[in-house]
């Protein structure tokens, strides 16, 4: 009895050391990574052996609840750590997920860190890791999740990284990947999650082994360099519910079977690809479909009706930008869980339905430039949880219906370029509304002055109708940034606000209008026949009185400021692709020495100028070489403010006479990269290089190859590239070749080239191939 007394006592006294030397021997450890890696906001100031607190409580630090108690997870996600990721942690012998996402490491991938024995979670995303994928990463070969994502891991993925089996989470997104893919993800068996989106150098087909992983849950491949057809064995991803394949270069149709087949779909989304052919049948019979967007591909068919039926779980609908064409799927109108419908830009007829108002909870719908005709239902206005439709360019006709603006929260409707007709209704109940486009239909009789009780109503476009009757003076109690109603029937006065606030061309084309400004002065009264001549003889002398004071006072004046402004105050004519409070005159006004930015460039001075409403806008004004008509120079400006890219400068609007063009472009706040690097104290760390680079290449890349029509930018250079606060570059004075004309262009680049000690790269060519 005694023996065995001695022998559990030295048993218990030999597990109590154990459990001593690793409670202290895991803050070694954990100390001896804390050293080699940097900690500026001194996050793990617990992390220390003079402290009271267990290790277990340190920051990040969480251990297992069993005893003895063991590091077993590490959570150092945006500490702002950097150094290098040592492979002390491996000592660590229970460390099963390590997370050092959104730091500062600046390292290849740590293939060390395969040497944790137990090590099944690794998330290094949004770091600044660079380098390729090395062959040596099977060796991770326990592994669940793997998160690579945010970096700069570039070159091939390596076939090595199909021995990773037991992943169930590969997020490869937002690296520099390139080449082609593998055909080793059909050993993923368990993979749950396959994120590689955000890879724009890649260029490879879909590996048709995907469509074998049939846990795949989520697929997300867009933003990348795909191409080809969507692989037939995708009808095998039955258990997947988001798939984004949006952004590619993928051609031909979608798999037939498809939509029968995904039937937990949650998301779909293969937009802004090549794809064409039709819809498959049964792709809206999915029980799961929640969120279905296919905008911006070349589909040129139409989607069967019955595909939609069952979609009862719909939310969001997006088709646009497509070449769809054929019915709308009627039964879409009327599901009731669908919150969103887009369809613009495609070839879409049919009509809305009346049952509309069972979708209670339709937030947003978009269908502009279709051929949707018939007239807008009843049951539109009960849908009391809209809050933007906008249907312009299609062929919807007949009167608005009086409740069409009943819903509590609608904020945007736009109807323009249609053949409506009738009155504009009451529209007291949208007390939300801020914008209004009613233009280019055939509607008749007076504005409703009830416009004013909505509070924050800010554009309004009632132009090319048929409207008559006075302005309402209640209107100018509201903010407009935007009131066009030119080429009606308008008469009358139009109140002094507008007239001060807006641009004439607003108000063209109503000859009836008259006011402070306009080709037509309003006459106040009319005197009876028995005074009229001695009405007429003191307005004469008064008026004649009047005007030599004025004259007197401000010839002087005149003279200094009328050759400088005489040749730039003509006819001017202006063109708004965004609603900008501003008038000509204003502009002309504006762009003196003061508003001016930094030196002359070689096709004119950039000027940043304070709208009324405070905000701020670059107008660029260069000479009207008259190279090309009027209606040519619209027609080349307006095709290049199509440019959407976060790459690309907008161009907002711009006026031309016949001696200058001004470009107006979105103001961006750090200015130039040319004028930045000039300044003594400029610092930009080698990642913000970097990006800058990275960005510059990519707007280059969308002008040339992306935008239709391609776009040549020839001036590329420091000073034609912009930063925003977040030092996001974007590409400015691009294409200009085809608003001054070719001649002019060439001249300019040679004479820039003349005086300067820097030439882009390409100038020199082009101006010897000339």
């Amino acid at each position: 009895m005694a023996s065995t007394t001695t022998s559990t006592v030295f048993l218990s006294l030999t597990f109590s050391i154990f459990i001593l030397c690793s409670a202290s021997s895991e803050p070694d450890i954990l100390l001896t990574f804390k050293a080699s890696i940097e900690d500026p906001m001194n996050y793990l100031s617990s992390w220390s052996n003079t402290s009271d607190t267990h290790h277990c409580n340190w920051t990040g630090v969480t251990c297992t609840t069993s005893l003895p108690l063991s590091v077993s997870i590490l959570n150092l996600q945006n500490l702002n750590l950097s150094g290098e990721i040592s492979s002390s942690l491996c000592q660590l012998p229970n460390l099963t997920h390590l997370n050092l996402a959104d730091n500062l490491f600046n390292q290849t991938i740590p293939l060390h860190l395969s040497q944790c024995s137990s090590l099944e979670n690794l998330n290094l995303s949004n770091n600044l890791i660079w380098g390729p994928i090395p062959d040596q990463i099977s060796q991770f070969g326990s592994l669940t999740v793997l998160d690579f994502s945010r970096n700069h891991v570039e070159g091939k993925i390596p076939e090595s990284i199909g021995s990773l089996k037991n992943l169930q989470v590969l997020n490869l997104g937002s690296n520099l990947l390139s080449s082609s893919l593998p055909l080793v993800f059909g050993n993923f068996t368990e993979l749950v999650v396959l994120d590689l989106s955000q890879n724009s150098f890649l260029v490879s087909e879909i590996p048709t082994d995907i469509g074998k992983l049939g846990t795949l849950q989520h697929l997300l491949l867009q933003s990348s360099g795909f191409y080809g057809s969507i692989p037939e064995s995708f009808v095998g991803l039955l258990g997947l519910t988001i798939l984004d394949l949006s952004q590619n270069n993928l051609t031909g149709g979608l798999p037939q079977t498809l939509g029968s087949s995904l039937t937990n779909l949650v998301s779909f989304d293969v937009s802004q690809n090549k794809l064409s052919g039709l819809f498959p049948d049964g792709i809206c019979n999915a029980k799961g479909l929640i969120n279905l967007v296919l905008h911006t591909n070349l589909f040129n068919g139409s989607i069967p009706n019955n595909s939609i039926n069952e979609c009862l779980n719909l939310e969001r609908f997006q088709v646009q930008n497509n070449v769809f064409s054929g019915d709308f799927p009627n039964g879409l109108w009327s599901l009731p869980k669908i919150k969103l419908i887009r369809a613009e830009n495609n070839g879409f007829s049919g009509e809305i339905p009346d049952s509309i108002s069972m979708a209670a909870q339709l937030e947003q719908v978009q269908i502009d430039n279709n051929s949707f005709s018939g007239m807008i239902p009843q049951g539109f206005g009960m849908v009391m949880s809209l809050y933007r439709f906008s249907a312009s360019l299609n062929r919807l006709y007949g009167e608005i219906p009086p409740n069409f603006c009943d819903s509590p929260v609608m904020s945007i409707i736009n109807l323009s370029h249609n053949s409506l007709s009738g009155r504009i209704p009451e529209l007291r109940k949208c007390k939300k509304l801020v914008s209004l486009s009613l233009a280019d239909n055939s509607l008749v009789g007076e504005i409703p002055s009830s416009l004013a009780e909505l509070p924050v109503l800010t554009y309004l476009d009632f132009s090319d109708n048929n409207l008559t009757g006075p302005i309402p003076p209640e209107l100018q109690n509201l903010k407009l940034a935007l009131f066009n109603v030119s080429f009606n029937h308008l008469s009358g006065r139009v109140p002094s606000s507008l007239i001060s606030g807006l641009p004439a061309s607003f108000l063209q084309g109503n000859p009836d209008l008259c006011g402070l400004g306009l080709p037509n002065s309003c006459s106040d009264s009319k005197p009876d026949h028995k005074v009229a001549g001695l009405s007429k003889l003191a307005c004469a002398l008064i008026s004649i009185a009047l005007v030599v004071a004025i004259l007197i006072v401000a010839v002087g004046f005149y003279l200094i400021r009328s050759s400088k402004r005489k040749s730039e105050m003509g006819i001017w004519r202006s063109v708004f692709f965004y609603p900008l409070r501003v008038t000509e005159h204003d502009l002309v006004m504006a762009m003196d020495d003061k508003s001016a930015a930094g030196s002359s460039g070689v096709f004119g001075r950039v000027h940043i100028v304070t709208l009324p409403s405070g905000e701020l806008i670059a107008v660029k004004k260069i000479l009207n070489f008259g190279s090309q008509s009027s209606k040519a120079l619209k027609a080349e400006i307006k095709t290049l403010a199509k440019i959407r890219h976060k790459n690309i400068n907008k161009i907002l609007g711009f006026c031309h006479s016949d001696d200058s063009i001004f470009l107006i472009y979105e103001y961006l706040q750090r200015g130039s990269l040319g004028d930045l690097i000039r300044r003594l104290d400029f610092s930009l760390p080698w990642s913000g290089r970097l990006r800058i680079a990275i960005g510059v290449a990519q707007g280059l890349a969308y002008l040339h190859k992306d935008y239709v029509p391609r776009t040549l930018h020839r001036n590329v250079k420091s000073k034609n590239v912009l930063l925003d606060a977040d030092f996001e570059p974007k590409l400015t004075d691009f294409a200009l070749d085809r608003i001054v004309g070719e001649t002019a262009f060439q001249s300019s680049l040679a004479s820039e080239s003349a005086d300067s000690c820097y030439m882009a790269p390409g100038i020199g060519s082009l101006l010897k191939n000339s």
